[in-house]
C-alpha cells in the first residue's frame, strides 16, 4: 500500500499547486529578452530542418517563375498554413512581411526576420470596407512603399481570430493602393500536427515528409476600385486561395 500510494500521480492539490506557480512565472519569461531569443533560435532551427527534410514534390510551383512574372508582387496566403511561408522567398528577393502587434506576433516576426524577412506591424484588415484601423493604414502604407521600391511583399489574408480561410479587406486595398497582383500559395506538408483547438486549425509541418506549393493566376484589383469592386476582388482571392490550398492537400495525398 505504501509502494502504491508513492507512485501515485499527484492529486489536484499538487497540480492546482504547479498551474499556481506556471502562471507567476510565464509573464516574467514571456517578458524575457533572454527567453524570447532562445525561443527564436530554437523555432528557426525547427523549421529550417523540416525544410531540408520535405523535399517538394515534382511540379510544385517554383517560386522563382512567380517572382520573374509577377515581381514586385503581394504574396498570401491562409493563417494556419503560413509557418514555412519564409521558405517561399527566393535568394536574393526582399521580402517585407507583415505581422501583427500582439505579442504572440511579436515572437513570429523575430522568427520571420532571422530567416530573411524584413517585417511591418499592422493589422490584416478589420474595419469597414475601405477603411482600416490607423495601426493597419500605416503598415499599408510601409507596404506599398516596399512595392514601389520593387520589393515584394506577404501578407497572411484572413484576419487573425476572425472567419478562417475568409480573405480581409487589408490585402485587397494593398492590391489597390499598388496596383501589383495578389498571388495566392498554398504550402503543404504530408506530415504535419494540426491544433485543432485553434481558431485557425494552424497546421504544424513535421520531419521527414514531402511538401508541395500551389499557385494560381494573380488577383488583380483595379486602382480606381469601388467598395463593390472591392468586395468581389475579395470574394475572389478567397475562391482561389482555398482552391490552391485543397489542391496542395490533394496532391500530397496522391503522391503517398
Amino acid at each position: 500500500m505504501v509502494e502504491n500510494a508513492k507512485t501515485a500521480p499527484p492529486g489536484p492539490r499538487k497540480q492546482s499547486a504547479a498551474k499556481a506557480v506556471w502562471r507567476s512565472i510565464r509573464g516574467p519569461l514571456a517578458r524575457s529578452d533572454m527567453v524570447r531569443t532562445a525561443l527564436v533560435r530554437l523555432i528557426s532551427a525547427y523549421l529550417k530542418f523540416v525544410h531540408a527534410t520535405n523535399p517538394r514534390l515534382p511540379g510544385s510551383q517554383d517560386p522563382r517563375e512567380l517572382q520573374r512574372d509577377y515581381h514586385p508582387m503581394i504574396v498570401t496566403c491562409w493563417h494556419g498554413q503560413h509557418l514555412m511561408a519564409p521558405f517561399l522567398r527566393p535568394d536574393g528577393m526582399d521580402l517585407v512581411a507583415m505581422f501583427s502587434r500582439s505579442a504572440d506576433a511579436e515572437l513570429n516576426a523575430r522568427v520571420g526576420e532571422r530567416l530573411g524577412l524584413e517585417t511591418v506591424r499592422g493589422s490584416g484588415g478589420r474595419g469597414s470596407r475601405s477603411r482600416l484601423e490607423k495601426g493597419g493604414a500605416r503598415a499599408l502604407l510601409a507596404l506599398k512603399n516596399a512595392l514601389r521600391q520593387g520589393k515584394s511583399t506577404a501578407i497572411i489574408a484572413d484576419i487573425a481570430h476572425g472567419k478562417a480561410r475568409e480573405a480581409g479587406q487589408g490585402v485587397i486595398l494593398l492590391g489597390k493602393l499598388s496596383g501589383r497582383p495578389i498571388v495566392p500559395i498554398g504550402y503543404a506538408f504530408s506530415r504535419r500536427k494540426i491544433l485543432e483547438k485553434s481558431w485557425d486549425k494552424t497546421a504544424i509541418p513535421l520531419p521527414f515528409g514531402r511538401s508541395v506549393v500551389v499557385s494560381c493566376e494573380p488577383v488583380l484589383v483595379p486602382m480606381d476600385a469601388d467598395d463593390a469592386m472591392l468586395e468581389l476582388k475579395r470574394n475572389e482571392l478567397t475562391e482561389k486561395l482555398n482552391a490552391v490550398t485543397a489542391e496542395a492537400y490533394m496532391r500530397l495525398e496522391q503522391a503517398k
